[in-house]
């Protein structure tokens, strides 16, 4: 591919595929994030949580497909919607649970909340809530792996509102620059709190931002699995071998508010027809299907998956809830001046 040139991925969805482990282990990572989620929204008013919380309910194929590549010894910086990438990535789920509880258990010690979780053993190096704070992070990351000779790549995961900012840009450049095994993973889910992308941006496909920098781009259907890991596969392999940065643009939709367990549309920033349509093109309902037509998933075998997933969010929400909260005499550790 020739840098700065924009390309469009598809996936073989009707190609049946002879590793049906594989696929199903694709699907119960988007069916687990799915279901953590609506639990921490469900259990949201009991004020067990008392951080705020970034849903990405409906954005699942997104997360999932792109650490798909990854390896345990990769790294991934999230934003302030991260519960998707940290468990994509292996992130251990009674750490992220503790965390939102505010129990010393937590990933951050009960420090953090919901927009600070990390877990260097899946290698989730950090999660951080200011808007492409997450850029700089990545490409450090993999400056340190380029210079430490390590066959490692770096993942920064970013929204569409963090393309307008300058950080974006001058790690693109810096990461250009020094061919660092990075890669940029943008989710444009069209909205920036409130305001939709028309307003924000001029119209241009998103992936054209790689083009200033001279970097190769993707760009394709996030709600599509099989797209997205064919997208991201792409991207990691010529981080990997060498090859420098690549910007992967995915679209998508989140369900819920911006912050929060609830839905917001009665606000009228978004109509209702719009939130309809992307709800009908749920990434799990759609993938679930794809499995179904080629006889690798039933209705006792999705059952199974949901039973083992609910039993393990049960068994999480429980040991944060016995678990203590941090002692108050280290309230200083950690605060840096």
């Amino acid at each position: 591919m020739t840098a700065g040139m924009a390309t469009t991925a598809t996936a073989p969805s009707d190609a049946p595929s002879p590793d049906a482990a594989r696929l199903l282990g694709l699907y119960r990572a988007m069916l687990r994030i799915r279901a953590v989620e609506e639990a921490i929204a469900e259990r949201y008013a009991e004020q067990e949580m008392r951080c705020p919380v970034h849903l990405s309910i409906g954005q699942e194929a997104a997360a999932v497909g792109a650490c798909a590549p990854l390896r345990p010894s990769d790294q991934i910086v999230s934003s302030h919607r991260c519960h998707s990438h940290y468990l994509a990535k292996g992130g251990d789920l009674d750490a992220m649970i503790a965390e939102l509880c505010g129990k010393a258990t937590g990933c951050c010690g009960g420090r953090g909340g919901s927009m600070h979780l990390f877990d260097p053993a899946a290698g989730v190096l950090a999660s951080v809530p200011i808007v492409a704070s997450s850029i700089p992070l990545g490409v450090g990351a993999a400056l340190a792996f380029k210079q430490r000779g390590e066959d490692r790549v770096a993942m920064a995961f970013l929204g569409d509102g963090a393309l307008e900012e300058g950080a974006f840009h001058e790690s693109a450049n810096i990461a250009a620059l020094h061919a660092l095994p990075v890669v940029f993973f943008v989710e444009n889910n069209l909205f920036s709190v409130y305001t939709h992308l028309r307003d924000r941006q001029p119209q241009r496909p998103l992936a054209d931002v790689a083009v200033a920098h001279g970097l190769p781009s993707l760009s394709g259907d996030g709600n599509d699995l099989l797209a997205v890991e064919a997208m991201a596969t792409e991207a990691v392999d010529r981080a990997r071998s060498g090859g420098g940065p690549t910007v992967v643009v995915v679209d998508t939709y989140r369900w819920r508010e911006h912050c929060g367990p609830n839905y917001d549309n009665d606000v009228g920033y978004r109509p209702a027809a719009e939130f309809e349509a992307w709800k009908a093109r749920c990434p799990v309902r759609r993938f679930a299907a794809e499995l179904r037509h080629h006889g690798l998933l039933d209705d006792q075998t999705e059952g199974a998956i949901a039973a083992e997933i609910d039993a393990e969010i049960d068994a999480a929400f429980a040991a944060a809830h016995a678990a203590p909260f941090p002692d108050p005499a280290t309230g200083a550790d950690g605060v840096y001046a």
